[in-house]
């Protein structure tokens, strides 16, 4: 299956046929992947398990098709040879914010039916694969997990590698999330390292490779990435300045949270209500331990960044905005199209009707400037030199 884009140009130029290398999109959500992949690699076959999510996905690319169901019942003799496939399989059973039931467990155990599909591909199967979660595989399970899985992608003959990467380094999010990239192949010198880079390569990182077996550990590979260009979006520039009135929560609202502030965080707003200036704060609400007993405590940031972006599946996963101007503090939600602006989305993305729904597709999905910049610097140069070997 061919993007429209590559096939207006086959049309029109027939030597750029399959020009660009292909790629499959498992738990392909709204399509965030493939946006950062976009113009890099065409989307060969895409798959995801919502129908709410599949309905996004079809919106916006509806001239291809994503495959709606279960992973486990996929056919693999229906998904097409591809020299790369993207998996970002669902993180709540690994997330530190979630059960910590682990990768056997119902959701996450999802990735043990992406394997089953790459297996039964045997020689088709993709030279290189991306797997995107959480930073809590790392410690899931007291790291098994994470064994595990690189174990299971080392006995099948890739050399495996880690990074960890936060999406505040592209946009004005805090989201840290792991990339483990595997390749089969010989790999291009330049795209390693001898060395692990602390941007990339933090310790919890370089602290869980350490407790690889030794078999599995021979197979591991530093990735070398460049570091990007420094970001100059704020949070402010993403916002929007003059919301519909009925998204505005009541002053009651407003007054209810200050008082659910630490100190610190009320001189915070204090300071802001004191400048008149038109200002946001992002605003998160937070179980903490005081003094022996649990408190909900509602904590401010005023460093031109938003919290990680997660679905609204809850009271603590609702990122509030604090605006302050001449003197008064307003209350409100952040919005699903500013919420998609923070992923990396433009405003030509078609994001599900509903903000609820809008809210689930964005907090689920992967910062596409995080993609575009692996896809860039990684994937892309692995692909070709996958390609070059295939032609020689």
């Amino acid at each position: 299956m061919w993007t429209s884009a590559a096939k207006r140009e086959s049309r029109h130029f027939p030597s750029m046929a399959r020009a660009r290398p292909t790629f499959l999109e498992f738990f392909a959500g709204g399509g965030m992947a493939r946006q950062g992949l976009d113009g890099l690699f065409d989307c060969a076959f895409a798959n995801d398990f919502d129908p709410m999510k599949c309905a996004a996905y079809r919106t916006n690319y509806p001239d291809d098709e994503i495959v709606q169901g279960d992973v486990w019942d996929l056919d693999a003799a229906k998904v097409p040879p591809a020299p790369l496939a993207w998996a970002s399989f669902p993180c709540q059973d690994l997330s530190l914010a979630g059960s910590r039931r682990g990768l056997n467990a119902p959701r996450s155990g999802a990735f043990w039916g992406f394997w089953n599909v790459i297996e039964k591909q045997r020689d088709k199967a993709p030279k290189t694969i991306v797997i995107e979660n959480v930073a809590g595989l790392l410690s899931s399970h007291d790291g098994r997990d994470f064994t595990t899985l690189v174990t299971q992608l080392a006995d099948a003959g890739y050399r495996v590698g880690a990074m960890l990467i936060d999406a505040a380094l592209f946009s004005p999010q805090s989201r840290q999330r792991l990339f483990i990239v595997a390749h089969k192949g010989k790999l291009p010198a330049n795209l390693t390292t001898d060395h692990p880079n602390a941007v990339f390569h933090p310790a919890t990182l370089c602290n869980a490779v350490d407790t690889l077996p030794d078999q599995t550990r021979m197979a591991w590979v530093w990735w070398h990435l460049p570091f990007p260009p420094h970001r100059n979006a704020d949070l402010a520039s993403l916002l929007d300045r003059t919301p519909p009135e009925h998204v505005w929560r009541s002053d009651a609202d407003t007054r209810k949270l200050m008082a659910q502030m630490a100190p610190l965080h009320r001189q915070r707003v204090e300071a802001a209500l004191a400048d008149r200036k038109w200002n946001a704060g992002a605003v998160f609400r937070r179980i903490r331990l005081e003094k022996g007993g649990r408190v909900q405590r509602a904590e401010i940031r005023y460093d031109g960044m938003a919290g990680c972006l997660r679905t609204p599946a809850g009271g603590s996963s609702k990122q509030l905005l604090l605006v302050t101007e001449n003197g008064r503090a307003r209350l409100r939600p952040m919005m699903a199209r500013e919420a998609a602006r923070l992923m990396g989305l433009d405003d030509a993305y078609r994001l599900p009707t509903g903000e609820t729904k809008a809210l689930k597709v964005i907090g689920d999905g992967v910062s596409v400037p995080v993609v575009r910049w692996l896809g860039q610097h990684l994937l892309s140069p692995l692909a070709g030199s996958a390609a070059a070997k295939a032609a020689a």
